[in-house]
């Protein structure tokens, strides 16, 4: 496996990336939405009597499109594939080369709780190298909801992260890291993890063949899987990301998961969960299918 495994996996990762990148924009932009009631020294009371009425995906998705055209739908996607690059070649190729290291031989089975252990070590050495990357997609995906003054406007990725190191310093280039390291914890091991055991299932109970049909099947089961279980530190993970060094609204994770219950109700953490799950669905599918294929290819290499 080696070097193959981490290739597969790259490429793979950044096909579905990219082509579930609007999903992926709708679903920051919705996490962010009642974001100035939290951070307002108010009551809950006062604070719920003050608060917007919240727009679903489809008015998300429409009012990008009508205030930055149809091209504002893929907004940071360059960081989307410095991330998928970094972050996610990392823990695939982590995660196969972990479970061929723990597969017994005789029986040629890994146990569920060690294809969960692989996920989590995966995902928190995936997340640790792609969090630049991770940062810099999050505030550019949110720029547009920002009135024109107020944006920061990075051109590309590079620029994102070359501003932010002379602005903010180097360190603001991990802003957020035990975030994004307890989140690509939680979705490596429950979406790797459960695909690889659905996938196994279908077979054993000769529900389907080994073909596309069962990759499918598999993905969407492990991306729903994986949504319900990361949603709620993808919500703070986004906003503390996002937030200003300046007059810093959250002192941290914790700070802002209180202040967002307070303000916005224990629901809030939930926010933007149908476009997660209506992103993790057709990623993960396009992710494994993908992969499939590329391992096919690769194969005789």
């Amino acid at each position: 496996m080696g070097l193959k495994g981490f290739a597969e996996g790259g490429v793979a990762s950044i096909v579905a990336g990219c082509s579930t990148h609007p999903l992926d924009l709708i679903k920051v932009r919705m996490q962010l939405q009642g974001e100035a009631a939290a951070i307002q020294p108010l009551s809950f009371q006062s604070a719920a009597l003050h608060m917007p009425p919240r727009m679903g995906p489809i008015s998300v998705g429409l009012s990008i499109i009508r205030h930055d055209g149809a091209a504002g739908l893929f907004s940071g996607v360059s960081a989307t594939v410095l991330r998928q690059t970094l972050y996610s070649t990392t823990r695939m190729g982590l995660y196969e080369i972990l479970k061929n290291k723990w597969t017994d031989p005789d029986t040629n089975s890994l146990p569920l709780g060690r294809k969960i252990a692989a996920g989590l070590i995966a995902g928190g050495v995936g997340a640790a190298v792609g969090n630049p990357a991770d940062v810099a997609m999050v505030r550019m995906q949110a720029d547009g909801r920002l009135p024109l003054p107020q944006r920061r406007n990075y051109k590309s990725v590079v620029d994102a992260i070359s501003q932010m190191s002379k602005k903010e310093g180097i360190g603001s280039l991990w802003r957020g890291s035990s975030l994004t390291v307890n989140r690509a914890m939680v979705v490596t091991a429950s979406q790797l993890a459960s695909y690889d055991q659905f996938k196994e299932m279908i077979l054993e109970q000769n529900l389907m063949r080994d073909g596309l049909g069962t990759h499918v099947t598999a993905s969407f089961a492990a991306g729903f899987v994986a949504a319900v279980a990361s949603n709620p530190v993808d919500v703070v993970k986004t906003r503390v990301m996002n937030m200003k060094v300046e007059a810093a609204p959250y002192s941290g994770a914790l700070d802002c998961a209180v202040k967002m219950i307070k303000a916005e109700g224990p629901l809030a953490l939930y926010k933007g969960f149908i476009p997660t799950i209506s992103r993790q669905g057709p990623f993960t599918v396009v992710l494994f299918v993908t992969l499939e294929q590329v391992r096919k290819l690769f194969k005789d290499m």
